[in-house]
């Protein structure tokens, strides 16, 4: 009986302290890591956030007409580590990207590469 309880309880236990990390880690399922998209455009806004951080970027269409594409990045802690910062893309300035777009053919994508000014690129 005692080794039956003792084994409920660190089942317990584990799955306590394990299921945050498996409910915050998600898979890159939703984009296509086989293309890459080269877009140029200006920042409408940079989300400096957990789980990730996030770029919209406005973007000027064959036709002329904008569209914004929402960028994933990866955590602020992650980028930080890369020397990023919350002011590191600023609003309203020009950027050169390039994405794995999302599957749906959605404008948006997972970053994979960043150039902006003089600033040495980001992988």
């Amino acid at each position: 009986m005692r080794k039956l309880f003792s084994a409920a309880v660190f089942g317990t236990g584990a799955a306590l302290i394990l299921a945050p990390s498996a409910n915050a880690h998600h898979s890159f399922a939703l984009f296509d890591v086989t293309r890459s998209v080269a877009l140029e455009g200006t920042v409408k806004k940079f989300e400096w956030t957990n789980p990730h951080s996030w770029i919209t970027l406005e973007v000027i269409g064959p036709r002329n007409t904008a569209d914004e594409w929402l960028i994933e990045l990866p955590p602020a802690g992650a980028l930080a580590r890369e020397g990023w910062n919350k002011n590191f893309v600023k609003v309203g300035e020009k950027l050169s990207v390039h994405v794995n777009p999302l599957k749906n053919g959605g404008k948006g994508g997972s970053l994979e590469s960043f150039s902006v000014d003089d600033r040495r690129p980001a992988q």
